[in-house]
Order: structure tokens, then C-alpha cells, then sequence
């Protein structure tokens, strides 16, 4: 691991310390290679002392037994209709896997412990027909699971219930992680999967407003595979329900826990239940981060060098986007009082987040800030990015002589030639 990598985890410690993560991971990552990497993602988390509960599903391994046996069981996943020889296959499926999550956290010095605290009742005749051994979730005994969360030990859930008589009833995985996470009051549920996020049209989803993927189900359902479509609605009822972030990943991506959580990029699906990024004024102490971020940028003659001493004393002038209150782009508006008008300055976007619409973002942040100063021209001077404020800001090519005197001085000393953008603001 990288210094810059640690960091970046470091910085989000703060954030997540003695809060709730609900892994949900499907039955075919825990027989799968990687998950040994993921064990070594959850101790982490766990050194980290983030609280992590453990969901698990047992489709495939229902799937392999019934292939020994050769008997076709009447449901996978736990949604359908459960016979008594489909719940003997989840039973001894669930069983197993369960063994082997435990064992691989024993590995790792990691305590933990298989509670029934999942309390189902028969999912009952839907459409006349009798779903038998299939449940619902009713409630969770969370008093218990906070219980074992503060000792430091690992709930791990399998997909099966249990009524006041001791009957065992088949639940569907995700409805456990679902009803864990929203009851738990946890800060993420994480799909751990062996896709590589939400697929819509087949094309991968990386973030989205909850509100969005809503009204996407609505608009167009046949756009997501039925796998898809269930975990969708899945990420909608959590985010619907308090849980802010929603994250589904490929748990076989080596540290593609990790990333998930702890960059602010990711590498999976992220659905969101508020606005998860932002643009707020910088301060003092966000002088090294905007130094940081421009420092590529400087250093290829995109930008002007700017000293610290500089940014501090114009730190009123900049602007911070960022996305989980981590500082991934800059932009700056120098304003000139006299010939109302204002220099929009220091735009810059990270690498990691390029392609994101985030500096027509702020772009437009600028511009609208400039019109509420009451300021009738913006302007913008730049070596290598004018094609873009004239394609994608409308902008327009001016001259110096369109500068304000004092900014048209300091034009000349530095030497740099920039091209001259000009944008007049309607009122």
C-alpha cells in the first residue's frame, strides 16, 4: 500500500469510527479465492474499529447441492416457493457457508458469532399459491446485535429465519441485510457481489441520487437484468429508509472493499440518499488542499503558480468541491469592483474525478455567484483550456485589452500569453 493510499484512509477515519457497516455478501464470494482478500479488508475495517455485520446468501451452494443430489429445488433465492427438501438444501447450505465465514474471521483474530436474531413468519399464499417454508423478516432483535457489535464481535447473518415456535423459515438475503442496516442506523450496506456494480443497458452504474434510480425503476424496469432489477430496489429501500450510502461491488477486486469505502472515486455502484457532494467557500485551512490539487496543474503550465502566502490572502475568492467532504477540485473568482466584472480563476478538477461534469459544476457555481454580485462580464485566462470554456461555458475569444487595468498589468509582467476569454452575464 502507498503512503498517498494510507492517507487517504486516514482521512476517513474520523468519519467512520464506531459506525455500522452491513456487508451483504453473496454465497459464491465466500467459495470464491478472493475472499481471503476480502477477510483482510474486513479486519482492516474492523482495526479501524468499524463496526461490521456480516450478511450472507447460499443460492450457489443451494444450487450445488441440489446438483449432488440431483433434485431441482423449488426456489434459489429465498423469494419464491420453499418445499421441505429446498429448506433441507438452504438449511445445510446456509450451514456450511456460515461455518467457513467464521472460520475464515477466526483466521484473522476476528470474533464472531452466528445470533437468530431474525424473526420471520411464513411469506403465506400470494397469488394462490402457498409459498410454504418461504419467510419474511419481521424484526431483528437489535438490543442483542448492538450487544455484540460493542464487544467487538462480528454478527454473521445466513439467510434463514425463525418464529416464537422454533420453525425455521428460508429469507431472502438482501430483505436481512436490508432490515440489519436500516434497524442498526448503519452508515453503509455494501453488496458484495461478483458483478461489478448496478448494470443499466449494460453499461455499469457508478453514483447515483436515490431519487434518480427510483424514477429510473419507474421509467424503464426492463433496462436492468432481473438480478439487477431486485438489487436496485433493494439499494432504493435502504437509502429510502435512513441508510445514507448504498454501495454494490465486485468482491472479487483485490482491496475493492477498501477502495469502495475509503475512496471517495470507488470502484462499484454508489447510490446515495442525499447530496453526497458539494461546493462551500474554502478556508484557511483548505490552503494546502487547493496547493495540492493545482500543483500538476502549475507544473505543466496550466495554471499560474500561486503562492501559499497568495491563496491565503485571497482565500475568500475560492471555492471547494467536494465529494464525501473530501476536497477534489478548486475554483476561484477574482472580482474587480470598479468595471463590474469577475475573473473566473484556478479551475481544476482531480484526475480521478475528470469526465464528471464537475467543472462545468463549477463553472456554472462562478457564473451564477458573479450574477448575484451584480457583476455584468466574467472573464477567463487560459494556456491550454480555452477550447473548453468556449465549447462547453460559452465563452468567447476577447483581447487583453478587455482586462481591467490592474489584471491587464500583471498579464503583461508574467509573460505566459494567455488567451482571453470573455462571457457577458445577462441580467
Amino acid at each position: 500500500m502507498k503512503l498517498a493510499d494510507l492517507r487517504g484512509i486516514l482521512q476517513y477515519v474520523p468519519q467512520f469510527r464506531e459506525k455500522t457497516f452491513v456487508l451483504a455478501v453473496d454465497a459464491g464470494i465466500i467459495r470464491d479465492d478472493s475472499f481471503a482478500t476480502l477477510l483482510l479488508d474486513i479486519a482492516l475495517l474492523r482495526s479501524l474499529n468499524i463496526r461490521v455485520v456480516l450478511v450472507h446468501g447460499a443460492a450457489e451452494q443451494i444450487q450445488v447441492l441440489a446438483g449432488a443430489q440431483r433434485i431441482e429445488p423449488s426456489d434459489l433465492e429465498g423469494t419464491g416457493v420453499t418445499d421441505a427438501q429446498t429448506l433441507e438444501l438452504a438449511l445445510t447450505a446456509a450451514n456450511r457457508l456460515t461455518h467457513e465465514v467464521l472460520e475464515g474471521l477466526s483466521t484473522h483474530d476476528l470474533r464472531a458469532a452466528c445470533p437468530n436474531v431474525v424473526t420471520s413468519h411464513p411469506l403465506g399464499i400470494i397469488q394462490g399459491v402457498d409459498h410454504l417454508f418461504t419467510g419474511r423478516v419481521e424484526r431483528m432483535d437489535i438490543d442483542f446485535l448492538q450487544s455484540l457489535l460493542s464487544q467487538g464481535v462480528i454478527p454473521v447473518l445466513p439467510p434463514l429465519g425463525f418464529d416464537g415456535e422454533g420453525r425455521t423459515y428460508r429469507v431472502n438475503s438482501d430483505d436481512v441485510a436490508v432490515a440489519a442496516a436500516v434497524q442498526l442506523k448503519a452508515v453503509k450496506l455494501i453488496f458484495i457481489t461478483s458483478q461489478e456494480g448496478l448494470i443499466y443497458r449494460e453499461q455499469p452504474i457508478r453514483q447515483m441520487l436515490v431519487s434518480e434510480l427510483s424514477q429510473l425503476l419507474q421509467r424503464d424496469r426492463a433496462g436492468f437484468a432481473p438480478e439487477m432489477l431486485w438489487r436496485a430496489q433493494h439499494a432504493v429501500r435502504a437509502c429510502t429508509s435512513g441508510v445514507p450510502r448504498v454501495h454494490v461491488i465486485d468482491g472479487r477486486l483485490e482491496e475493492g472493499l477498501l477502495a469502495e469505502v475509503f475512496d471517495n472515486h470507488g470502484l462499484g455502484t454508489l447510490i446515495h440518499a442525499n447530496e453526497y457532494e458539494s461546493i462551500r467557500p474554502a478556508k484557511k485551512k483548505d490552503v494546502r488542499a487547493i496547493l495540492m490539487l493545482t500543483r500538476q496543474a502549475v507544473e505543466s503550465e496550466e495554471l499560474v503558480r500561486r503562492s501559499r502566502a497568495t491563496i491565503e490572502k485571497h482565500i475568500d475568492d475560492y471555492f471547494i468541491f467536494e465529494i464525501d467532504r473530501n476536497p477534489v477540485a478548486c475554483v476561484a473568482l477574482h472580482v474587480f469592483p470598479d468595471q463590474r466584472t469577475g475573473e473566473l480563476a484556478s479551475l481544476f478538477v482531480s484526475p480521478a474525478h475528470e469526465n464528471q461534469g464537475i467543472g462545468r459544476k463549477l463553472t456554472q457555481f462562478v457564473e451564477d455567484r458573479a450574477r448575484a454580485l451584480g457583476l455584468t462580464r466574467l472573464l477567463a485566462l487560459s494556456t491550454q483550456a480555452f477550447t473548453y470554456f468556449q465549447l462547453k461555458a460559452g465563452f468567447v475569444a476577447g483581447t487583453p485589452d478587455d482586462l481591467p487595468p490592474a489584471r491587464r498589468e500583471r498579464y503583461e509582467q508574467s509573460g505566459r500569453r494567455s488567451k482571453v476569454l470573455i462571457k457577458d452575464l445577462a441580467p
